[in-house]
């Protein structure tokens, strides 16, 4: 006679609060809960992060307890809240569109020098972005200069005016690229581009040249 045993199905909530917008975080839950098996959502809430995760108790435990040791370097997290409750019935997970309702008083990061993997593709001639001064990707790249308003999504920022190229917005979507919901994400083709003016705005040097050629009227005395 053999013995079947269900696995009950739970639910867990989480509100996390401290600076985990803009640093990868919600790409990195997704990741962990596919990882598990779990089904569910995050989003940016105006708190900070939400999240509901599915799945068999013993799951949900790794993953609450894989979040704190195992998260973006560059989050900060000041508080987590956890709750058990009886499941909704969620098929997969999703990064949800965020939450607006609500005082917002999530904590955005100051911008973020470049990462070494984005330096190894802007000096990789074979690179799509090489000598592309705007690289970035959840690693690094700008923040708290670009936001407009809470929660730290795409349309809430100055990036709003720059539409992803095909190739951007396939990194933007594929779970495991790390540029995956890098909300400043952008190359030569989609992003912004940098020239140098004389006083009347005409364009003296374009993207290849501006740099060089600003810091040689300065050593000239410009």
């Amino acid at each position: 006679r053999r013995t079947i045993l269900a696995l009950t199905t739970e639910r867990l909530r989480i509100v996390i609060h401290g600076a985990v917008q803009g640093v990868g975080f919600r790409p990195f839950i997704a990741r962990l809960a596919e990882e598990l098996r779990l089904s569910g959502w995050v989003l940016n809430g105006p708190h900070g992060v939400e999240i509901e995760a599915e799945g068999p108790r013993q799951q949900l435990e790794q993953f609450l307890l894989r979040i704190e040791p195992e998260a973006p370097r560059i989050a900060h997290i000041q508080s987590l809240e956890a709750a058990f409750l009886s499941p909704a019935g969620y098929a997969g997970f999703a990064i949800r569109p965020s939450r607006q309702a609500g005082a917002k008083t999530a904590l955005i990061l100051p911008d973020l020098a470049v990462c070494a993997s984005c330096l190894a593709e802007m000096w990789n001639p074979a690179d799509r972005r090489y000598r592309y001064p705007f690289i970035n990707c959840t690693h690094c790249g700008p923040r708290f200069s670009i936001i407009l308003r809470l929660p730290y999504d795409r349309p809430n920022t100055t990036m709003r005016a720059f539409n992803l190229c095909a190739a951007c917005r396939e990194e933007y979507e594929s779970p495991r690229d790390r540029r995956y919901h890098a909300q400043p994400t952008c190359c030569p083709a989609c992003g912004p581009r940098i020239w140098l003016a004389d006083m009347q705005g005409v364009e003296i040097a374009g993207p290849e040249e501006a740099l060089h050629e600003a810091a040689r009227r300065i050593e000239a005395g410009r």
